[in-house]
């Protein structure tokens, strides 16, 4: 599903920052059920818009525990963690109002951060 949306090789540029996702979005139906046609304004206006997990980011900052009593030890750089529960090739529905919309290479793209999500929709293989 993702691999022929998305052309891996542009997408291995970007570095998704914290809590952050990068989202391809859905282009949303143009008619409604009832046979309406909707402007494009109709359609960015809506509160939640749908769109595939293409990379996230590291997750949370875990803040690193001092380590005073150990006065012999490196001090330790590394920074720590928590995972995101959204994961690459997820359909993510999530606030519009939230979203960062760009445009690389011309292909549209949003940012969003986790908190925006709403809810995930996982194919498991």
């Amino acid at each position: 599903m993702m691999s022929a949306m998305e052309d891996p090789v542009v997408t291995d540029k970007f570095i998704v920052i914290g809590d952050r996702l990068l989202i391809k979005p859905l282009r949303p139906d143009m008619q409604t059920p009832s046979g309406l046609y909707l402007p494009p304004t109709v359609q960015e206006n809506q509160k939640t818009q749908s769109g595939y997990v293409i990379k996230t980011g590291p997750g949370y900052p875990f803040p690193i525990p001092a380590e005073t009593d150990e006065p012999w030890k490196e001090p330790s750089e590394r920074v720590r963690y928590i995972p995101l529960q959204a994961q690459v090739g997820d359909l993510a529905i999530y606030l519009q109002r939230d979203a960062i919309e760009i445009e690389y290479e011309g292909e549209r793209y949003v940012i969003v951060p986790q908190s925006a999500v709403l809810l995930l929709i996982r194919e498991e293989f």
